[in-house]
């Protein structure tokens, strides 16, 4: 009788299927009957959804975190009685991280690039260089590091540190623009640049959109005509077809956290009965495997003076940071999560965020932009064109009703305005209480501002207190640290299941 039933409703799903009760045939639509793809019915244009997952392109170097619910929160004592981050249930959607911390291999990557296309705008790379500096301590000789660390061989496959903030989210914008040129050159959409032509060029001037690849700018340009290296017209893609990836940025506070913590060894229940102090099992930060028992899960400082252990029998093994991909990964397969450099995440500090983010992808820091735009003439006509700054990307400006969305609910008067035309300006009203533009404001103003990110992971130098995932901590976002990297983050488009 069981497979009557079985049997009975398989066949009603086919019988209804086949009548287009959905969304219509493959190349056919559900509302009207007519023919995708065909300029016999208006020539409207749809990329098989199913096709394209079959043929998506991975992000290079990075893992796929699928989303789900958890406890975001603090889960220890809070030792430093910040009460900067309370317990609660938030839901964060599918998206990928990178496998490890960006090395320094791959910055110096990143720099070569920018010297060879900015060759005649020598600052532009200039303003890429990590500060070595940061090495430096009043009382100690760490000048190997402020020296070598970041060129030398030796170091190939560690963390990059001593990047800011602004600089590790200059770098997400500029890989964005490196897989997606790839992605677009492998299908026959793109030519890669002819580097040898751009090196002989004397003025940055004569460097244009069709040699260095702006994804910002080739979607929104419409006159933006990619050319092969004869001169020739190369078909041109657009974002709807599904062959761009989305943009490399620095992962949210909660998606960090999340992906930490990697719990997915119990997939499957609807409810979980325990959290994680660290991103493996237990209270130990020792290894309890039986081939590797006794030895540091992590990177980090054991008590004062003790980074590494003696010299017999080493915690970790390392004095300062350690190869990206040492120590064993997470359940998601994410190496250092805990321990090796803290890593900068994209979220605007506050130490009440927990009280009035939202449950779902919650995320201070939003500005809500627009394209700004510019007119040109080109071949007699007027044109609307994306408005490029010095670099050639594309210029974003921000809504003017929107000016205060980072502030919102954190006591800044202006935040809590209901009538935006008021007399008392966003900008002003943030400025009196986050920093301030005379001296006296200065003085009485808060170390939290608009320019302040959150960090988290704990690193080299830090105690076992700093690895738990919850725990946070904040640096304006123009410095940087010995113990700060970052890996970066990108969103999953599509079903979460």
């Amino acid at each position: 009788m069981k497979l009557k039933t079985i049997l009975y409703y398989t066949i009603i799903a086919t019988v209804l299927s086949s009548c287009g009760a959905g969304s219509g045939g493959k190349n056919e639509s559900g509302t009207t009957g007519w023919v995708y793809n065909d300029d016999k019915y208006g020539g409207f244009e749809v990329t098989d959804e199913r096709q394209f997952y079959n043929n998506r392109v991975m992000p290079p170097g990075m893992i796929y975190i699928k989303g789900g619910t958890f406890t975001m929160g603090r889960i220890s004592g809070d030792v430093l009685t910040d009460a900067n981050n309370m317990p609660r249930r938030v839901t964060v959607s599918s998206f990928y991280m990178d496998q490890f911390e960006i090395s320094n291999l791959q910055w110096r990557e990143y720099l070569h690039w920018l010297g060879i296309v900015y060759h005649n705008m020598p600052g532009v790379a200039k303003s890429a260089l990590p500060d070595t500096t940061v090495w430096r301590r009043e009382l100690a000789y760490n000048e190997p590091y402020v020296a070598g660390y970041f060129r030398h061989v030796a170091y190939n496959n560690y963390p990059v540190v001593g990047i800011s903030w602004e600089q590790a989210d200059e770098f997400c914008r500029w890989r964005t623009d490196r897989v997606n040129e790839k992605i677009l050159a492998d299908r026959g959409y793109l030519m890669l640049p002819d580097f040898e032509k751009i090196k002989s060029m004397e003025s940055q001037d004569s460097i244009n959109d069709e040699m260095v690849f702006n994804t910002s700018k080739y979607l929104f340009n419409s006159t933006y005509r990619p050319l092969d290296r004869k001169g020739n017209s190369v078909t041109k893609t657009n974002w709807d077809e599904g062959h761009l990836l989305p943009e490399y940025r620095l992962p949210f506070e909660a998606e960090w956290e999340y992906a930490a913590y990697g719990m997915i060894g119990i997939e499957g229940e609807e409810n979980y009965g325990q959290r994680r102090i660290f991103p493996w099992d237990g209270h130990s930060l020792r290894n309890p495997a039986k081939e590797f028992r006794g030895l540091m899960l992590a990177n980090f400082a054991r008590g004062r003076g003790d980074m590494g252990g003696m010299s017999s029998r080493p915690n970790d093994g390392f004095t300062a940071t350690a190869p990206v991909d040492y120590f064993q990964p997470n359940d998601y397969g994410l190496f250092n999560m805990a321990g090796n450099v803290n890593e900068w995440v994209a979220d605007v500090y506050r130490t009440q965020s927990y009280k009035f983010v939202e449950e779902y992808n919650p995320y201070r820091g939003n500005e809500f932009k627009e394209i700004e735009w510019e007119y040109k003439d080109i071949d007699g006509s007027t044109v609307r064109i994306p408005a490029s700054d010095s670099l050639g990307r594309v210029k974003y400006v921000l809504l003017d009703s929107l000016d205060d969305v980072r502030n919102a609910k954190d006591g800044d008067p202006a935040s809590h305005l209901e009538d935006w035309t008021a007399q008392i300006s966003p900008e002003k009203a943030t400025d009196k209480m986050y920093g301030g533009t005379t001296n006296e404001e200065k003085i009485l103003a808060s170390r939290v501002s608009n320019d302040v990110r959150v960090f988290k992971g704990g690193g080299w130098r830090d105690r076992p207190y700093w690895l738990q995932p919850a725990t946070r901590r904040f640096l304006d976002q123009g410095k940087a640290r010995d113990d700060l990297g970052f890996r970066c983050a990108m969103t999953y488009l599509g079903t979460d299941m």
